[in-house]
């Protein structure tokens, strides 16, 4: 008993670095994890029991980065993961992603309607963050 539970913490921790799926296939991908709010949907305003439409041109751009089969996906939300994989599967998108989770793996690329780029300018990050805005409001 000791000994499955000591696996179960070095799997647990090991997932925190490289998700446990990257281990399965032997090959490892980039990882772009999107975000599903302001990316993926038609998000204004939140509503804990409903994620709104899907975005024009989101099934399509999905479809284009699974097709070349360079990266993995994530789907990235502070929605419960329950909720977001139904609407994944409502969507018929469900196929091109990896997992669903609120925790950030590392990652190539984190795709995301509220993120800053630091760029090694600390003026400019300062200024960008006293002015954002999200491209939807």
């Amino acid at each position: 008993m000791i000994y499955k539970n000591k696996i179960i913490v070095l799997l647990l921790f090991l997932n925190l670095f490289m998700p446990v799926y990257a281990l399965e296939s032997g090959k490892y991908k980039p990882v772009i994890m999107i975000d599903l709010d302001g990316v993926l949907d038609n998000y204004s305003k939140y509503n804990e029991n409903e994620i709104p439409k899907i975005k024009k041109g989101a099934k399509e751009f999905l479809a284009k980065l699974h097709s070349e089969g360079k990266y993995d996906l994530i789907l990235f939300t502070t929605r419960s993961p329950k909720l977001a994989t139904e609407w994944l599967m409502q969507n018929n998108i469900n196929q091109y992603f990896k997992d669903v989770t609120n925790v950030k793996y590392p990652a190539h690329i984190y795709l995301d309607d509220r993120a800053v780029q630091f760029n090694g300018d600390y003026d400019k990050t300062l200024n960008d963050i006293e002015n954002f805005k999200v491209y939807w409001k």
